[in-house]
């Protein structure tokens, strides 16, 4: 019997759940630091979970509320509804991305990572922009140890575009690919990257706020296919000293009435006024942008010359010195820019949201982007950098939080209750960074201080 309560998008997950026989239902959000969290029902309790809502602690999950205002409401998203293709246990799951409702006002709580790209995403369509974005997450694949505690000794020996039988973990790589088809994903390239170990999986672009969700299902596909076959996948963004780290490389367009408005025949590299505009303001608030889309204090250690990490505030055509680039394309259509500072250690709806509200920034105050650097901006030394005028991305996570919280565009994006726990939980990192004794500490200075 239909439930006339429903809507129609909330009874075509009903159907599917009874044609493809799902008896339970994963029901995910992120917490401030990306974290994936999840509550599981069965299906019986679906109507009520989309009429009602499921509730649960807010004041246990990172970043939310204190304990006396604790009580929160998980609202499915129908939209988002998946199987779970890798679970073959005898029942066959299901998974809804949710949004989070703050029960003390019946309202969207403000601290939800989702809301707060909806927002950002709002103010690009006060303009009439639909942001297009296309992550590039890339991760390692390490061994465990015999107690199977993670490892950072690599699967493989391959490097960039190795294929078996040197790279031994294509048969992984694939069976990840094939798994994010199977939930939806359009997989584009599937590929071995520079480092050991080290892979990368590109599936097409979408709207901003699918493509968050779609980076949060990513990881957590990666993660349960590799502990699959006793490996362990990770998202630091630095593991390793003396290799390349992993980015999530960022490409961005905005649309209006189906036509690409970063796109121009007559404009320099075929980019339009208002792609200028936008290169702006990420150049602008990069400094501050920095802090939420490379939020750990690893992150730093990849954002350091000499890797193919970008580390200096500046753009180019095609050239991946520059924090910025605008990749090649064959059609209007696929006019993009490329922010290549990301990593996937970031909460993708924050790091989402920062950039489009800079980008955005630069639109509304008309900003106009410096000349591009043709030249490799690593062989540049410190004069010449000077005589460019392109500045360096801050060198540590303090340096970045700090240009954070002077930067009221950057932090209005965030929201005051998320800014506020996110500097909290950044300070605390760092603090206790600062006082942990490191390996390379005891190596250096044992025998010799």
């Amino acid at each position: 019997m239909m439930n006339d309560t429903l809507s129609s998008e909330q009874q075509g997950v009903l159907e599917q759940i009874e044609d493809r026989n799902v008896e339970t239902v994963h029901l995910q959000f992120t917490d401030l630091l990306g974290g994936v969290k999840s509550v599981s029902i069965p299906v019986s309790r679906l109507e009520k979970a989309f009429t009602e809502g499921i509730y649960f602690d807010g004041s246990s999950i990172e970043g939310f509320v204190r304990i006396q205002e604790s009580d929160m409401r998980l609202t499915p998203d129908p939209s988002t509804f998946t199987v779970l293709p890798w679970i073959h246990d005898s029942a066959t799951v299901g998974r809804m991305i949710c949004d989070v409702v703050d029960t003390t006002t019946d309202k969207p709580f403000e601290g939800d990572p989702r809301r707060i790209l909806r927002r950002a995403v709002a103010r690009a369509e006060e303009h009439g922009y639909t942001v297009n974005m296309g992550p590039e997450p890339e991760f390692f694949l390490f061994e465990r140890d015999d107690q199977g505690r993670p490892t950072t000794n690599p699967t493989d020996t391959g490097g960039y575009f190795d294929f078996a039988p040197k790279e031994s973990t294509t048969r992984i790589r694939q069976e990840i690919g094939e798994v994010l088809a199977e939930m939806g994903f359009d997989v584009e390239t599937n590929q071995h990257e520079v480092a050991a170990g080290q892979h990368e999986i590109v599936f097409q672009y979408a709207d901003a706020l699918k493509t968050a969700d779609n980076i949060a299902t990513f990881k957590t596909v990666v993660s349960s296919i590799a502990s699959r076959h006793d490996l362990h996948a990770t998202f630091m963004p630095k593991p390793i000293t003396g290799i390349n780290g992993s980015g999530m490389h960022t490409h961005i367009s905005l649309f209006s009435d189906g036509t690409n408005q970063f796109h121009d025949d007559d404009g320099e590299f075929q980019l339009s006024e208002t792609a200028h505009q936008f290169i702006a303001g990420i150049l602008d608030h990069a400094p501050a942008l920095t802090a939420v889309a490379n939020p750990t204090v690893n992150s730093y250690k990849r954002l350091v010359p000499g890797y193919e990490a970008p580390v200096y505030v500046a753009w180019s055509y095609t050239n991946r010195s520059a924090l910025i680039r605008k990749p090649a394309s064959r059609s209007p259509e696929s006019s993009r820019i490329e922010l290549r500072s990301p990593d996937p250690s970031s909460n993708p709806y924050l790091a989402l949201a920062a950039i489009i509200t800079a980008g955005i920034d630069g639109i509304e105050r008309g900003l106009e982007a410096p000349d591009p650097v043709r030249e490799n901006i690593y062989e540049f030394d410190a004069d010449k950098r000077e005589e460019y005028g392109i500045a360096t991305l801050p060198g540590s996570l303090n340096e970045a939080l700090s240009a954070l919280e002077g930067d009221d565009i950057i932090k209005n994006a965030l929201g005051e209750h998320t800014f506020e726990k996110f500097r909290e939980a950044k300070r605390t990192e760092i603090e206790n960074y600062r006082m942990n004794v490191s390996d390379w500490e005891r190596d250096q200075y044992l025998d010799s201080a």
